[in-house]
């Protein structure tokens, strides 16, 4: 979300040479990243554990023959994770292999006056285009008015529905980056598709319950450039929090940095694997799925060395569907877990509060 105009770019101040970050990126202590042995750490709630990998599901180019094992995957990974790899998904590697390449070339090559042209409106939350404070939080329990903001800068891109997306507004630096932005908007679609699928089927749901809960999607891509950051320790690529929506699909470069947060108080790091697809589930699934499947909370870290490029595909809701958990998962022995709230509302609360891990979703749990 951006707040003001004239901002300068984390990309710039990275360049600039500081060797200090500024204390508007500075997190709070509990939030920090641990960089020592966790066992030593007493600052943090959580420790980041370096033995766990997040599991990956062969989807055997969805051979029917395969279709059992592949839900049972999923079924393990979605209750225990609410992540997983994707690997023989479909997508074509060229095409993974094109959006990083277009993205590193509009974020290391493109001058800083063109990608200005590409700029987000000031004034709106999550506003298609080029920025640099999308996420943001403030520390609730001692000032509301400070704002702790993300190392990164980002491109989101609005490409479904068709009516939304307008190639005219991204770049065309290099000058294959819109139809990269393109075939990847419509592939990413199909593969959501099948997924949400294969995650329904894995409920015992049937194959289109959770889709048709959410309707037509509302997806965007979002390019994210983490510059190097001279303190590592004291910062976020991305603050700690669970996506809105209902699925997200995600590649990063060789670099890493996205952790998950795994049974509540341990950070995985997510190891890159080439040519894989990671799965996140969303706040929307949650409820759907009653809490049987919880969404991914998961934060980006930060280095001192390189640069690191992710590409994140939300698939989201329209804002005037209203989202409750699935009938057919409902009975006298499983009451609903979350009361029902149109998706809209969801985002605007998520925006006003901030991100801030779960508590968005946390709002909606009905008293037992």
């Amino acid at each position: 979300m951006e707040v003001s105009s004239g901002l300068t770019r984390v990309q710039a101040l990275a360049q600039s040479g500081l060797s200090r970050v500024p204390p508007q990126f500075i997190q709070f202590p509990e939030n920090r990243p641990i960089h020592q042995d966790p066992r030593a750490a007493t600052t943090s709630s959580s420790f980041v554990n370096s033995d766990a990998d997040i599991p990956v599901v062969n989807l055997f180019g969805f051979d029917p023959d395969q279709t059992n094992s592949v839900r049972e995957a999923i079924r393990r990974d979605c209750r225990e994770w609410g992540a997983f790899h994707v690997i023989d998904h479909g997508i074509p590697v060229s095409l993974l292999d094109d959006i990083k390449r277009v993205g590193l070339t509009f974020f290391n090559d493109c001058p800083m006056s063109e990608k200005l042209r590409y700029a987000c409106d000031p004034s709106s939350a999550a506003s298609e285009g080029y920025g640099s404070r999308m996420l943001q939080s403030s520390d609730q329990q001692q000032n509301d008015a400070v704002q702790i903001l993300d190392w990164r800068d980002y491109f989101d891109h609005h490409t479904l529905p068709l009516s939304r997306r307008n190639p005219s507004s991204w770049p065309n630096f290099p000058p294959d980056y819109r139809e990269v932005i393109t075939k990847y908007s419509d592939e990413m679609k199909i593969l959501a598709q099948k997924l949400l699928g294969l995650i329904s089927e894995s409920l015992g749901l049937r194959t289109s319950c959770i889709e048709d809960a959410v309707g037509d999607f509302y997806q965007n891509i979002t390019i994210s450039y983490y510059p190097p950051c001279p303190q590592p320790e004291l910062t976020l690529g991305l603050q700690s929090h669970s996506d809105m929506g209902a699925i997200t699909l995600l590649i990063q470069d060789d670099v890493g940095g996205l952790q998950v947060l795994k049974d509540g108080d341990k950070w995985v790091t997510v190891k890159p694997l080439s040519n894989a697809i990671l799965v996140l589930l969303a706040d929307q699934t949650e409820i759907i799925t009653n809490g049987k499947y919880r969404s991914c909370e998961h934060r980006a870290i930060t280095n001192s060395n390189r640069a690191r490029l992710s590409a994140a595909t939300f698939h989201d809701p329209a804002k005037s569907v209203k989202i409750s958990p699935a009938s057919e998962l409902l009975g006298e022995s499983s009451p609903p877990k979350y009361r029902g709230v149109v998706y809209g509302d969801y985002v605007s609360s998520w925006y006003t509060k901030g991100p801030e891990g779960k508590r968005n979703i946390d709002a909606l749990v009905l008293d037992s």
